[in-house]
């Protein structure tokens, strides 16, 4: 077969280039094709997107990297924004001229452009120029399910989720979802953010096929309603390759270095550590902190935490003043506390981590389930509690915590929490089911395991 040529174009945000550069590692690793990542440089730069471009440039040569350059936003700053993710679909759509120059450009014919969920402008360029082109979905095939299924819903059910508080929303192949759970930019149909994402969604069963960074065993209830029809009655679905599980291998050993947290975990016993962290931009109240805090001690288990608070975005915060008195003090034999960041991957695959308190991204889930850990489901932002739903009620790889949709999560919920998935039988239970999953998402991505045999598929049919 003669080489392929793909190009990669993901959304804005670390969050979404990782997921498309695994996929682009995935790809090559097949052979017989050749792989462009396209990324979106707008003149605002952005550092931590430096950073991981760096990271993937130095660990996979063979990946081409095209910056697209797009012009200032005619905003002098994103506070003129109803909802954050405006001007990144802004700047996508600035992109569109600068992408179809470099397709056209290229000195060979271009086989397939595979676009981030959030790049629907890229469908008019690739139709312009007689590209194939397939939607890759960077979350949860549960998402996607409800997603294909909001244009009808919002049709059939006027009043936006903003308005239904607790009300169960019902959607095929997906447990009943509270109104309250639904995604942040789908909670007004009305505003800003809500008419562009339905308009983006609805434009989705153009694509020539979906790519999901998800795997059969996991979600086989939402990939069928996917593969059946019942998402989108009475139009033709694309065809939905399931590739996950798809996640940064981490190379904390590789580049030399070694965090110390590491270091403090390897003097830790088997799974006795709780290990809490959430996100580039997961951030609490000094209120919520001490909270948090005051759960954990109470539990009496060990932990691991990285600390981000709303009040500052210093690298390095002041511990002290941020958790109650004395704290540091009476945990300094069970606990580590970090500032802002931890080597999130290789503290999951360590041995000593018993749970993980996650808020829920996608990248997170699939980095728990590969290494067995039971979560504690704390969503914050985004898809967050649509993930919580698929991830407790669904795959029941983890426990949620009361009040997330609330004001505070209590010290006694964290304590209460913490214990039940670090003694409790239902505890042991989850513990069981997340280790099953792990050998699951193994064999999913093993040769002739299913997501395997549908990124061969995806490639054959190029």
């Amino acid at each position: 077969m003669a080489e392929k040529t793909v190009v990669l174009y993901p959304s804005l945000g670390v969050g979404h280039l990782n997921p498309m550069a695994q996929l682009a590692k995935a790809l090559l690793r097949r052979g017989g094709v050749a792989v462009t990542i396209a990324v979106v440089d707008p003149p605002e730069k952005d550092a931590v997107l430096a950073a991981a471009l760096a990271r993937l440039a130095a660990a996979s040569p063979s990946i081409t990297v095209r910056l697209l350059p797009i012009p200032p936003s005619s905003r002098a700053s994103n506070k003129g924004y109803s909802h954050p993710i405006i001007p990144i679909l802004d700047a996508l759509r600035a992109a569109s001229p600068a992408l179809r120059e470099f397709l056209r450009s290229q000195a060979t014919a271009v086989d397939a452009i595979v676009v981030d969920m959030f790049c629907t402008d890229a469908l008019d360029v690739a139709a312009e120029l007689a590209i194939p082109a397939y939607i890759f979905y960077p979350s949860a095939a549960g998402d996607l399910a409800v997603y294909l299924q909001l244009p009808d819903f919002r049709r059939a059910v006027p009043s936006s989720p903003k308005d239904m508080g607790k009300a169960p929303l019902g959607f095929s192949g997906v447990p009943p979802v509270r109104a309250l759970d639904m995604p942040d930019s789908m909670q007004d149909w009305e505003s800003d953010v809500g008419r562009v994402r339905l308009q983006q969604i609805a434009r989705m069963p153009e694509a020539t096929g979906i790519l999901v960074n998800s795997f059969e065993w996991l979600e086989s209830r939402a990939l069928k309603a996917l593969r059946d029809g019942h998402c989108l009655p009475g139009r033709s679905t694309p065809k939905i390759y399931c590739v996950g599980p798809l996640v940064d291998g981490g190379d904390t050993n590789k580049n030399g270095e070694w965090h110390a947290c590491l270091e403090w975990m390897d003097e830790q016993p088997k799974r006795s550590v709780v290990f809490l962290c959430f996100g580039s931009m997961g951030t609490f109240s000094a209120a919520q902190l001490k909270e948090t805090a005051r759960g954990l001690e109470r539990s009496g288990h060990r932990f691991l935490w990285a600390v981000r608070s709303e009040q500052s975005n210093s690298p390095k915060p002041d511990l002290e003043a941020l958790l109650p008195d004395g704290f540091l003090e009476r945990t300094k034999d069970r606990g580590m506390v970090l500032k802002n960041w931890a080597p999130q991957t290789e503290v999951l695959r360590h041995e000593a981590v018993g749970a993980f308190v996650t808020h829920c991204g996608w990248n997170s889930a699939l980095e728990a389930i590969m290494s067995g850990v039971p979560m504690i489901c704390w969503p914050l932002y985004a898809e967050q509690r649509l993930n919580k739903v698929h991830m407790v009620e669904e795959m029941k790889v983890g426990v949620a915590v009361e009040g997330y949709d609330e004001e505070l999560v209590t010290a006694d919920e964290v304590e209460a929490k913490v214990r039940l998935v670090m003694e409790s039988g239902e505890g042991k239970k989850l513990r069981e089911r997340t280790t099953m999953a792990k050998e699951m998402a193994a064999h999913a991505i093993k040769e002739g395991g299913s997501s395997y045999v549908e990124l061969g598929e995806f490639l054959w049919g190029l």
